[in-house]
């Protein structure tokens, strides 16, 4: 499913510009969170239990991979039938990646020094040649990765894909809680998504709209739309 990416030495560049080539992991568990919570509350607002949910930015997103020549998309998500037989009933073809699967797997070590994480994490999720994609379905991923990990994978992000591809990505509407609920996310039709609760996760990041234009401001556009639920749609162009 992975190619080896031939152009890899920007985002291998950036790590060491951060972190220095030769950092030693600190020892302390610092940033060793329990990403998985079971003892908090579910918070008010998210649902508990499989729903539906109309989506504008869903819509706009399949009606462009419509138009688009055969492309291959990326998923940030849980790999899931329904996605791939959409996807690929429109001529496209998908990979998966297990994003939180991945973070939890790498990023609780105290024993390996944060720049260590973050190159294992890009290989592991995101080691794919420079403009192999014409768009990326992120989900709600991006909130639980750490900071450091958050800013070098929109940044690779951009790499994977081509000029004018398209990437939908979901945040909360709801600043202030700082555990939320993680989804899977099953296309239905065009405008419509069933969601359903996996687990509650501590949140990384808190965004509001100018944070997120911040995040992609080396993107070509930010698109918001506004909804009535839990939920912030964007739709970002490379």
């Amino acid at each position: 499913m992975q190619g080896n990416d031939t152009n890899q030495g920007s985002w291998r560049g950036r790590l060491k510009s951060m972190f220095g080539a030769h950092q030693q992991p600190n020892g302390d568990g610092a940033g060793s969170a329990e990403y998985t919570l079971t003892h908090v509350p579910w918070p008010a607002g998210y649902p508990d239990s499989e729903t539906t949910r109309q989506s504008r930015c869903l819509e706009q997103f399949l009606v462009a991979l419509r138009d688009m020549p055969p492309c291959r998309v990326l998923d940030l998500g849980v790999a899931n039938q329904a996605n791939i037989e959409y996807l690929t009933s429109l001529g496209h073809r998908i990979s998966s990646e297990n994003v939180l699967y991945c973070l939890d797997s790498i990023w609780g070590d105290p024993n390996v020094s944060e720049a260590r994480k973050i190159e294992d994490f890009l290989e592991q999720t995101l080691n794919y040649q420079e403009c192999s994609f014409g768009a990326v379905l992120i989900w709600d991923t991006l909130q639980y990765l750490p900071p450091p990990l958050l800013e070098v994978v929109v940044e690779r992000l951009q790499q994977l894909v081509v000029s004018g591809a398209l990437l939908l990505a979901f945040f909360p509407a709801e600043e202030k809680a700082k555990a939320i609920p993680t989804y899977a996310y099953r296309i239905v039709d065009w405008r419509t998504l069933q969601v359903s609760p996996r687990a509650l996760r501590q949140r990384e990041n808190v965004f509001n709209n100018r944070n997120l234009e911040r995040l992609f401001q080396h993107y070509a556009s930010v698109k918001f739309f506004l909804t009535r639920d839990h939920l912030r749609e964007l739709l970002v162009k490379r």
